[in-house]
Formats: C-alpha cells, structure tokens, sequence
C-alpha cells in the first residue's frame, strides 16, 4: 500500500510540473514574465536564448517599482528575450544557488550560462543597456 501511494505522489508531481511549464510556456507567447520556480527554473534556462530572470518578493518596495518594467520588457522584446520571475521566499534553492542577497536582482542567462546581472531596482534604461549586447550575438 505504502509503495501505491508513493507512485500516485509521483505521478501527481509530475503532473503538477507539467501544468506548471505548460503555464510558463503560454506566458512566454503572450509577452508576459514567465513565473519561475525550483522546480521549472533551470529547464526554462537552458531551453530558451536569452533569459532575464528578476529574483524579487512580495514585501520589497523596490521590487514592486520594477515589475511594471520588466511587464512592459517582457512585451516589447517578445520573441528575442524571455522575462521570468522567480519569488525568493517561495523558492529559496534557486535563489540561494546564485547567492541572491539583495533584491531585486536581475540575473541575465545566454544559453543556459549567467552572462550578466544587476542589483538594485534600475531604471528601464539601464536594464535595456545590460540586455542588448547579448541579442543577436553568440555566446
């Protein structure tokens, strides 16, 4: 019995991480941040070119300030950048692996491989300047 109800936590696990990713999925088509967690973080970063990923929390201020502008990122680059969202008091594996101290942070992946980051809640402007270099490029 114990073995039965082991196999049936398996598979609604499975099933939960499906749903999950299928909802990850169909935000990316939309122009929406994807939202990350421990669970889906790392196959969205090594099955997409170029991820933005903003580690932030519900209670930070400053995060607050920039989620209007990576929303408004995640529509204008479309098709060439994914924007996703990782909450790390929800998700601290991830958050801890890439010693994620300070939020917001912004970590920028090319190909599966953190190629940039920043601290702090930056301007729009800024957050362009440290995306662009890697679009159309090879890393």
């Amino acid at each position: 019995m114990v073995a039965r109800d082991e196999e049936l936590e398996a598979i609604k696990q499975q099933k939960v991480l499906e749903i999950m990713q299928s909802r990850a999925s169909s935000k990316t088509a939309n122009g929406e941040p994807v939202v990350l967690t421990d669970q889906t973080f790392e196959q969205t970063i090594e099955k997409t070119p170029i991820v933005v990923v903003d580690f932030w929390a519900a209670w930070c201020g400053p995060c607050r300030m920039v989620a209007p502008i990576i929303d408004q990122l995640a529509k204008e680059y479309e098709g060439r950048v994914t924007f996703g969202k990782l909450n790390v008091d929800e998700n601290p594996m991830v958050a801890n692996a890439f010693q994620i101290h300070s939020i917001p942070s912004l970590l920028i992946f090319k190909s599966g491989k953190l190629v940039d980051g920043l601290v702090g809640a930056a301007p729009k402007h800024l957050i362009e300047s440290r995306i662009t270099p890697y679009i159309g490029s090879k890393a």
